[in-house]
């Protein structure tokens, strides 16, 4: 894993970064495929971060230390949230 990336957050903003600069067509070649390559590394450490999450949160599930969160949680108004206790 590169070393060089501090964290999830950080690899999403450096990744959005480069988006951007591609998206812009204006650089040199070998400069594109040196943040392509970038990208990919960025990429796949969010990708392996991700998963990892993933696999924590289905342990908690399975020891029953934590449940999903209901589909329509965010779509709640929150009077109607105060009024069920």
């Amino acid at each position: 894993m590169d070393t060089t990336i501090k964290d999830f957050e950080a690899a999403i903003a450096e990744l959005e970064t480069i988006v951007k600069k591609l998206e812009e067509g204006d650089l040199p070649l070998e400069t594109s495929l040196q943040l392509y390559e970038r990208g990919v590394q960025l990429s796949r450490f969010c990708h392996a971060q991700l998963e990892e999450a993933e696999k924590r949160i289905e342990i908690l599930n399975e020891r029953g230390d934590l449940k999903p969160a209901p589909a329509n949680l965010g779509a709640e108004d929150e009077t109607e949230g105060r009024g069920r206790r």
